[in-house]
């Protein structure tokens, strides 16, 4: 079950990743939502993924 909330958390960030904002407020509650080692996953995909998107740069800050 939790691997289904982790995979959809990323399927959110990608949809909403046209508005920074609306990205990093998505971003907060997944960090709430998700377990320690799924948090430690989603900063590793967060820095591959935002390698694509530089103006989301700044929404690593909330999983560090």
């Amino acid at each position: 079950m939790p691997r289904m909330i982790y995979d959809y958390t990323k399927s959110v960030l990608e949809r909403v990743s046209f508005d920074p904002a609306l990205f990093t407020k998505e971003l907060k509650k997944a960090v709430k939502n998700l377990l320690p080692y799924e948090v430690e996953q989603l900063k590793k995909w967060l820095q591959f993924f935002t390698s694509d998107h530089p103006e989301l740069k700044q929404c690593l800050s909330v999983v560090s």
